[in-house]
């Protein structure tokens, strides 16, 4: 049984409020989002998309929120950061959350930076060529070629 964060048995393993596991007398040790507090964070969305900003706060449920937010939206060798300023971040919808390293390039050298306008054309364009791929396989699966 659980009291107040620490177990009755010693050696059991329990999740601590910072969501890693740890035995009840390292506790305060564990690792915590605490330690990424004003740290440029990538964070990986369900859906896919990859913000990058300042983790200002965070709860127990994953909510974060990133000062001076932005989406990073790659298509082949394209990428641009859309600004989001402010950003509130449903910990259910979090699939990584990582540190920055400001002293490495955060792209490969190939990467070319583009607007906003061009690449939302190239995301238009490769969601059109997976939409018309997919009815493709569709229609040679009614062929049923097996």
């Amino acid at each position: 049984m659980v009291f107040g964060g620490f177990s009755q048995y010693p050696n059991s393993r329990i999740l601590s409020p910072s969501m890693s596991w740890a035995a009840s007398d390292d506790i305060f040790l564990s690792t915590s989002l605490a330690s990424y507090l004003d740290k440029k964070l990538l964070v990986l969305l369900r859906d896919g998309r990859k913000l990058l900003g300042l983790l200002r706060s965070f709860d127990q449920f994953a909510n974060v929120i990133l000062e001076g937010a932005c989406e990073r939206a790659i298509v082949g060798d394209l990428y641009c950061d859309i600004p989001l300023g402010l950003y509130v971040i449903r910990g259910e919808n979090v699939v990584l959350i990582g540190e920055l390293d400001l002293d490495r390039e955060e792209l490969p050298p190939h990467m070319t930076r583009v607007s906003v306008e061009e690449i939302k054309r190239a995301q238009k364009a490769e969601k059109d060529a997976s939409d018309l791929k997919g009815t493709m396989r569709k229609r040679m699966e009614f062929l049923d070629f097996d």
